[in-house]
């Protein structure tokens, strides 16, 4: 039944474009270009469709679900930029993109509330606050939709200090796979057994959720204690409060699964846009360590840690790095980004220089150092998109590492360096204690998938080793659920399956996500030639 209606995409596309004042589109151009993210697959959909309004996205998940009841299955997968790096906006079914649904709905200046729809990006939305001198403190990518990063739930550069994207949303509106309206509210027992009442989709989550909690008690507690647990849908853990239930924590790292969300309220914050940097160079990485630690208690917004290795590479495209890696073959380079009005920071620091050894090299924000610092710190975009004769795709990323098992975990990547023949430089948050690695492949190569395979899990056991996490940084997509899928225990594993069947009875949203993922299909599509979407 399902190969008959994928031969009939073309008469249920024209269907749709009738249903929804949007588009949708089966034209072999697009469907090319929503087949892939920034991930390391490709897979085709067979259709993409540009909702306007949360109505037009009501409209196309209550068409789906309605051939689902009838066993006629088309997966729907929701995309925002197409900016992520585990494949889970990408499907052989329908896309549903986020693009058009990108507009400033209301604000709230005196209460510094703004409701917006959920395409609207990082960068279109801290553009119309800073008009009033507010932001949402996220460092993320500027091109991240707000609907995406809900949906992700990252560490972000910034998060270490101002918390990330779950400090600042206050409710969502979310289209619930039958094409209901969900808005998410703190609920208490009598509002739940009120709404439990209805004979809606809605009123079937109240019933059946809390009875879900309350029999996995001693499951939720495990979840509980692994802080940097970020797979399936761990943030179950904050759903219950007390006498109350908030369904506003399940969707933060759900990856879209549980419902489109059309629109959000957002506190955003006063915030000082001017910045200061500091950057530094260590041969060794305890005397890193030792620095980096020392600029914690000054409240830095970002303290990030890089290979040496990185920024030599560079080098080869003209970036002007020199100045502060020159001869340097290993070790270690410190970035900080201040953005207090105070420059006490700076006192702080020239006190500091004075403890470390004169192999380290120092530079602070001024007119004359900072061109150099704008090249070192656009290094790691240029290490990402630069690698001669191959691909840095995204495998082991946003991993954590607690900092003091940093060093032996170094020690043992070298090891997995000299047995798969891969430069490993790590780079990442030392505030978070999020980490990545992109080591270069040629995804051209016919053992591209059995390589990338190796050095996931081969990646993934050292993490593990080092009392880390795989999923910490942002969740499992389809690339980490090979390696999460496995460790996960029987009791979690059907705890999310429960849930997830508790909000898509049918599975029609991302239904090969999460705990659904099949790792033989995953490694079957990695790419076999670059993306198209490279977003600078």
């Amino acid at each position: 039944m399902y190969d008959i209606i994928i031969t009939r995409m073309g008469k249920i596309a024209r269907y749709l474009n009738q249903l929804i004042v949007g588009n949708v589109f089966d034209s072999p151009e697009i469907i090319e270009a929503y087949s892939t993210d920034r991930s390391a697959l490709k897979i085709k959909p067979r259709a993409v469709a540009f909702p306007e309004s949360t109505d037009d996205v009501q409209r196309l998940m209550r068409f789906c679900y309605q051939l689902a009841a009838k066993d006629i299955k088309i997966p729907v997968a929701v995309r925002g930029s197409g900016l992520d790096e585990m494949g889970g906006d990408l499907t052989n079914g329908l896309v549903i993109s986020t693009e058009k649904l990108n507009h400033l709905l209301e604000s709230d200046r005196r209460e510094r509330l703004v409701r917006v729809q959920a395409g609207i990006t990082l960068k279109e939305l801290n553009t119309a606050l800073s008009v009033n001198g507010l932001a949402v403190p996220i460092g993320g990518h500027e091109l991240e939709t707000i609907g995406g990063l809900i949906s992700n739930c990252p560490v972000d550069d910034f998060s270490g200090k101002y918390g990330g994207i779950m400090n600042y949303v206050e409710r969502l509106e979310v289209v619930l796979p039958n094409g209901d309206c969900l808005q998410t509210s703190r609920l208490n027992k009598h509002s739940v057994a009120h709404k439990a009442h209805e004979k809606t989709l809605e009123g079937e989550i109240y019933r059946k959720l809390p009875k879900l909690l309350k029999d996995n008690e001693k499951v939720l507690a495990e979840i509980k204690e692994d802080k940097f647990k970020k797979h399936g849908y761990s943030n179950i853990k904050r759903v219950g409060h007390k006498n109350s239930i908030n369904l506003l924590p399940l969707f933060f790292g759900a990856e879209g699964t549980l419902g489109v969300i059309s629109e959000v309220i957002l506190r955003a914050t006063p915030i000082n846009r001017q910045y200061g940097r500091v950057a530094a160079t260590f041969t060794d990485l305890k005397i890193a360590q030792k620095f980096l630690d020392m600029l914690k208690p000054l409240h830095p917004c970002e303290l990030n840690l890089y290979d040496v290795r990185m920024i030599k590479t560079v080098e080869e495209m003209g970036k002007r790095v020199n100045e502060i890696t020159k001869k340097m073959d290993e070790g270690f380079v410190v970035l900080a980004r201040f953005d207090s009005k105070s420059k006490a920071y700076v006192r702080r620091i020239n006190s500091i220089v004075k403890l470390l050894p004169k192999t380290s090299r120092i530079l602070i924000d001024t007119n004359r150092t900072m061109v150099a610092i704008d090249e070192l710190e656009n290094s790691l975009t240029s290490y990402i998109y630069y690698a001669k004769d191959g691909e840095r795709v995204p495998l082991l990323t946003d991993f954590y590492v607690p900092g003091d098992k940093l060093e032996a975990f170094l020690e043992d990547i070298k090891v997995v360096e000299e047995k798969l023949g891969l430069e490993l430089a790590l780079f990442g948050s030392y505030l978070n204690n999020i980490y990545s690695l992109r080591p270069k492949f040629s995804i051209n190569d016919e053992e591209f998938n059995k390589k990338a395979t190796a050095f996931l899990r081969a990646g993934s056991f050292v993490v593990e080793r080092s009392k880390g996490a795989v999923v910490a940084g942002g969740p499992e997509g389809r690339v980490k659920s090979i390696i999460t899928n496995t460790k996960m225990s029987a009791e979690e594993k059907k705890l999310y399956e429960d849930i997830k069947n508790i909000f898509d009875r049918y599975g029609i949203i991302s239904p090969d996500i999460k705990t659904g993922t099949d790792a033989r299909f995953t490694m079957n599509h990695f790419r076999s030639s670059s993306s198209s979407k490279i977003m600078i």
